[in-house]
C-alpha cells in the first residue's frame, strides 16, 4: 500500500467478484482519504472493478488503486440542470453495469437514492457522523437530514457504537439494517511518544476552526504550562471561519511564538507522528480519522468525552479532561509532560487497542460481506 504494510484479504474473495459504483464527495476525499485509499486497495485485491463517482474538483491521483473508472459529477456545474447531469451519470454508470452502489458520504445520500431507483440497484450507505432530528413548524412533522430508500438501501454502515445508536434512534425503521464496521488502519511497530529525549517535545492539536470558544480553555492551559517552565512546541492543524479569531486569541495570550497554525497536510501520519501528544480539544460529532492515525503511530492522546468518542478510553487509549474547565485540561497535559512513562503507556495501549479492533483486513472483509449481503437482500 504505497510502501506501507498490506494485509491479506484472500478469505473475502472466494466468490465471484461484484461490480461496484462508489459515490464520494469532496468531504470524503479531504477528511477520509486514508479510509478511501485502504478500501480501494482492498477492492483491487478482491478483483472488484470500481466506478468511482466524485465531484470535478477532487484530486483522485493519490488515492486511486486497482481497476477504477473515475466519473466526474456533475458534468455541468450550473443551476437548473440537475436532471441533465443525473441522466448523464446514469448513462455512464449503466455502461459499466454495477451490481451495487456504495455511498460514502451523507451529503450524497439523496443522489444515491435516485440512482438506485433509476438503475434498479441496491445500495449501502456509510454514515460517519451523528444525525439530528428536528421538527418543521409549518407542517408539524418530522424531517430527517438523510434521504434513505426503504426499498433500495440494504445496509447502513457506521464506524462506531455511538453513531449506530444515534442513527437507530433517528431512523428506527432502519435499525435492523445498521451494521458497524470499524475503520481500519496500520499500526506502527513502535510508539513515537517522547522517544527522543534530546528533541523538544511537541503537541499536535486538531479540531475544526468553527468556534473560537472551543479553544479558549485549551490555550489558557497551554499558556500556564509555558509559564511554569515546560518547554515544547505546538502545531494547530485545521482551518475554518474562526481562524482570524483564533489568531487574535493566541496573540492576546502571548502564544504566537509557541503555537503554529498549519492546514490539514498529507500524509497525515507524518504530521501527527511528528508530535508526542495529540489533543482533541472539544467533542467531535463525526468520526475523527486524525485521532485514529495519531493513536496508530503511538502518540499519547489527551481528549474529552462526548460526541463520537468511542476511541477515547480513559487510562487505556487516552487521558481525558473537561473541555469547559481550564484546570482540568492543564492537569491532564501536566500528567503527560510530568510522567513520560505514563504517556508512553497510554500511547502503547492505544496502539494495542487498534491492533485488536481496527485492522484494515477486517474492515475490507466486513465491507465485502456487506456488499454481498446487500445484493442477496435485494434479490430476495
Amino acid at each position: 500500500m504505497n510502501g506501507v504494510q498490506r494485509e491479506s484479504t484472500s478469505a473475502a474473495v472466494a466468490e465471484k467478484p461484484l461490480r461496484l459504483a462508489l459515490i464520494v464527495s469532496e468531504h470524503t476525499v479531504l477528511e477520509y482519504s486514508i479510509y478511501l485509499e485502504h478500501l480501494l486497495v482492498g477492492l483491487a485485491d478482491a478483483s472488484i472493478p470500481v466506478s468511482l463517482v466524485c465531484p470535478p474538483s477532487c484530486d483522485m491521483d493519490s488515492v486511486i488503486s486497482g481497476v477504477v473508472e473515475v466519473i466526474r459529477h456533475p458534468v455541468f456545474d450550473l443551476p437548473l440542470i440537475g436532471r441533465i447531469n443525473r441522466k448523464e451519470l446514469v448513462e455512464q454508470l449503466s455502461r459499466l453495469k454495477p451490481d451495487i452502489i456504495h455511498c460514502m458520504c451523507e451529503s450524497k445520500a439523496g443522489l444515491t437514492k435516485q440512482l438506485a431507483y433509476q438503475m434498479d440497484l441496491p445500495y449501502v450507505l456509510t454514515v460517519n457522523s451523528l444525525q439530528k432530528r428536528w421538527k418543521s413548524f409549518v407542517y408539524q412533522r418530522q424531517i430527517h437530514p438523510l434521504s434513505i430508500s426503504s426499498n433500495h438501501c440494504a445496509k447502513i454502515i457506521v464506524p462506531t457504537k455511538s453513531i449506530a445508536a444515534n442513527v437507530a434512534g433517528v431512523f428506527p425503521m432502519f435499525a435492523e439494517r445498521i451494521g458497524q464496521i470499524n475503520i481500519g488502519t496500520f499500526v506502527g511497530e513502535k510508539s513515537g511518544c517522547f522517544c527522543e529525549p534530546s528533541r523538544l517535545p511537541s503537541i499536535v492539536i486538531a479540531h475544526p476552526f468553527n468556534n473560537v470558544d472551543e479553544f479558549e480553555n485549551l490555550f489558557g492551559a497551554v499558556r500556564h504550562l509555558a509559564i511554569e517552565g515546560y518547554e515544547f512546541m505546538s502545531v494547530l492543524i485545521g482551518s475554518g471561519r474562526a481562524e482570524r479569531q483564533i489568531r487574535r486569541l493566541l496573540a492576546a495570550l502571548g502564544l504566537l511564538q509557541t503555537v503554529t497554525i498549519v492546514p490539514r497536510l498529507k500524509p497525515w501520519r507524518l504530521v501527527v507522528g511528528a508530535g508526542d501528544i495529540f489533543i482533541q480539544p472539544a467533542p467531535n460529532t463525526s468520526f475523527d480519522p486524525l485521532l485514529l492515525e495519531a493513536m496508530s503511530v503511538g502518540v499519547a492522546v489527551a481528549a474529552c468525552k462526548g460526541g463520537v468518542d468511542d476511541l477515547i478510553i480513559e487510562g487505556q487509549t487516552a487521558v481525558t479532561f473537561d473541555p469547559d474547565d481550564e484546570l482540568s485540561i492543564y492537569n491532564s497535559l501536566q500528567r503527560l509532560f510530568g510522567r513520560r512513562e505514563l504517556a508512553r503507556k497510554i500511547a502503547r495501549g492505544a496502539q494495542e487497542y487498534l491492533r485488536k479492533h481496527h485492522t484494515v483486513s477486517n474492515m475490507i472483509s466486513s465491507t465485502l460481506r456487506s456488499y454481498r449481503e446487500a445484493v442477496q437482500w435485494y434479490k430476495g
